[in-house]
């Protein structure tokens, strides 16, 4: 919740969204277009009035960058973006995060087995300690926060 308490405190509204396949209680993510679909259709009923932060934590962030453009997003947020499948670098989603055109923060854990995606010409990449689980919401928060400061 640290990326939530961040948004927060600086006066944004924060939507959390729950990916059928998990209200279903599947572990496995459901098909890249599916989950695509899933976020379009909530981020089109929450009908924001504002700039819009897309944002994910691992699939969800993969998911935040594919369709940032569709969505409108004016920036993107990616925590514990899953870089490459673990021991399969040659697997590489990096397209996922060079196609986004807007401000976008990545938080990682240093030693995320997903990797550790480089910083991008409008990508800002911050490792925390831990791994994939970022269970460290206090460094998650304060990373969130300086890059909301950042943006506005």
């Amino acid at each position: 919740m640290g990326a939530a308490a961040a948004a927060s405190a600086v006066g944004l509204t924060v939507a959390l969204v729950e990916q059928p396949y998990r209200v279903a209680g599947r572990r496995s993510p459901a098909p890249a277009g599916q989950l695509d679909a899933a976020w379009i259709s909530v981020v089109r009923q929450l009908d924001f009035d504002v700039p819009l932060i897309a944002g994910g934590r691992s699939s969800g962030a993969r998911v935040a960058c594919r369709t940032s453009v569709e969505v409108g997003a004016s920036a993107v947020l990616c925590l514990a973006f899953p870089l490459h499948p673990p021991g399969r670098p040659e697997k590489s989603r990096l397209a996922e995060l060079d196609a986004v055109e807007v401000p976008t923060l990545v938080v990682q854990g240093e030693r995320n087995p997903f990797g550790l995606p480089p910083a991008g010409p409008k990508r800002e990449v911050v490792t925390i300690p831990g791994s994939h689980s970022l269970r460290s919401s206090s460094a998650v928060e304060a990373a969130v926060s300086a890059w909301l400061a950042a943006l506005t």
